[in-house]
């Protein structure tokens, strides 16, 4: 499928690296010429030299001396006469012959860009890692579903954290914990603001999604949910988005109900619309499979949902680090996400309620920050979003998570978005081109966009000795096993899977030599039958 760059901010990146290449072109030239003065002069110098020890009276040596040297001469008589001079020279043709090197580099990254292909190369000089080899070679990482890298601005935001303004925040009134608890509170503020919250108490931190799924879970969930009510799910959730309502489920015999896929590997939102009823009190849902590449249509369901007064829970794990997210538009009731997958650090992750429920629901855990006033005999309990953040929260992982907001605003979502369509349809494409390929999921088209993943499996070959083989033999990172989504690997008749998934820092030389190495692990495989 040909790829070509369609907005004016593709343009705009471009017109910036042609800049760049011509200010290196120039560069160049001016060494080239600082070289050509400096042959000049040499010359001279030889033949004043060789005129001084000779008879000054013989024309004729003095006129081979004055006219006959060249340059490669010169060089040969530099060889002779090393002095500081000539060796500074030898070290400056060396640098011109680096900054050539590189300009044809930067050459070859432009005929990239010319495809559509601009944004990995401009952002992952940002990303420490990448300047790393395994095993001699340069690391392929292909598993950004599990879990994304990190630039220098969230590595910095946390360094800064602990080396200059290290505190507790919310309990002290010295410059540390002011300033810590101002940049935590921004960070939520950051955060708000990253998915149109309406405003930042709608923000819960928690250590991660699979928490804030628990949160909701067991204080929504117990104190809404009764006998003979009904959870709506599909068979492609997260195993976090299933397990914490089957405990509730038990406590209270409430029915959990599952959708299957259609024909072309995505839910059936159809039959989720169908089966909505009165007795309907929650749906939960992905956003974006981390299995299939799918992507739903949220403002239908909660459309949907809505109509017969039920709730929607969204795990947006796999579509707020890679798409704009707006909660207000979508009008979802709760979403959760994952600081680790959107370039943050591990360790924190948020969610997202609408402040009326936020409000009425009870707290999660108890214990220090989320009071109001603690007697013997019962307690008082703070205002969302302190009522579920009990104890020291990840002060530095959150400042982090602010970090890596700035970050992705700074490159735009929707920037992000396009990129990613783009190289998704171009590993697919190239995938589903390698024989005894099988790859899950919807075929993208003019109406299906797939997330920039692709779960498959190779005839014959076990996920995870594809992914063992890749690892040690081509240091290409993907990930094989079942992806916390058991249910959906036995609906589609396989124990287990492989899995690339790919992030804006990626490129197509990523997707290339990924399919390169495949070939070869798949050849190494067949020659054992």
């Amino acid at each position: 499928m040909g790829i070509t760059y369609s907005s004016l901010g593709h343009k705009t990146e471009i017109e910036k690296l042609r800049k760049s290449l011509k200010q290196s072109e120039d560069l160049v030239q001016d060494l080239q010429e600082e070289l050509e003065m400096k042959d000049a002069s040499t010359v001279k110098e030889l033949a004043v030299e060789d005129y001084e020890s000779v008879d000054v009276h013989n024309d004729s040596y003095y006129n081979d001396a004055m006219q006959t040297l060249s340059p490669e001469q010169k060089l040969d008589d530099s060889l002779r006469h090393c002095d500081d001079e000539y060796c500074d020279r030898n070290a400056e043709e060396e640098s011109l012959r680096k900054i050539e090197a590189e300009l044809e580099a930067e050459l070859d990254r432009q005929n990239q860009i010319e495809g559509g292909f601009y944004l990995g190369y401009v952002e992952r000089i940002k990303f420490a890692i990448f300047n790393f080899e395994l095993n001699g070679k340069r690391i392929v990482y292909l598993d950004n579903a599990a879990t994304s890298q990190k630039p220098a601005a969230v590595l910095n935001a946390l360094q800064e954290y602990y080396e200059t303004y290290n505190s507790n925040v919310h309990r002290g009134i010295h410059y540390l914990s002011a300033k810590a608890t101002d940049e935590y509170e921004l960070a939520r503020q950051k955060v708000a603001n990253f998915i149109n919250a309406s405003e930042c108490r709608e923000i819960v931190f928690t250590r991660n999604a699979t928490e804030a799924i628990n949160l909701v879970a067991y204080s929504w969930g117990l104190s809404n949910l009764k006998k003979g009510d009904e959870v709506v799910l599909t068979v492609a959730e997260h195993h976090s988005a299933i397990v914490p309502w089957q405990f509730v489920a038990q406590k209270t015999g409430a029915v959990l109900k599952f959708v299957s896929l259609t024909e072309d590997e995505v839910p059936d939102v159809e039959k989720l619309r169908e089966i909505l009823s009165s007795q309907t009190k929650l749906i939960v849902v992905h956003h974006v499979s981390n299995v299939l590449a799918s992507v739903l249509p949220i403002d239908q369901i909660v459309s949907w949902a809505h109509d017969v007064g039920a709730k929607v829970l969204v795990d947006a794990c796999q579509s707020v680090p890679h798409m704009v997210v707006d909660v207000k538009s979508l009008d979802v009731d709760f979403l959760v996400a994952s600081s680790h997958k959107m370039c943050g650090p591990t360790g924190v992750g948020f969610l997202y309620g609408k402040s009326e429920l936020l409000s009425a629901m009870p707290p999660f855990l108890g214990g220090g920050e989320m009071i109001s006033d603690v007697y013997l005999d019962h307690s008082t309990f703070a205002e969302p979003p302190s009522r579920f953040e009990a104890g020291t929260p990840a002060i530095g992982e959150a400042i982090g998570l602010g970090a890596a907001v700035d970050y992705l605003s700074g490159i735009g979502m929707q920037k992000i978005h396009d990129y990613e369509v783009e190289l998704a349809n171009y590993l697919y494409d190239r995938l589903c081109s390698v024989p005894n390929v099988r790859v899950y999921g919807p075929p993208p088209s003019k109406t299906v966009n797939r997330a920039a993943l692709c779960s498959f499996n190779v005839e014959d070959v076990h996920p995870t000795d594809l992914a063992t083989f890749l690892d040690q033999q081509h240091s290409i990172a993907i990930r094989s096993g079942h992806h916390c989504a058991q249910p959906l690997h036995r609906y589609l008749g396989v124990n287990a899977s492989a899995r690339a998934s790919l992030y804006f820092y990626n490129t197509k030389e990523d997707v290339d030599e990924f399919i390169r190495a495949l070939n070869d692990t798949i050849s190494f495989f067949a020659s054992f039958k």
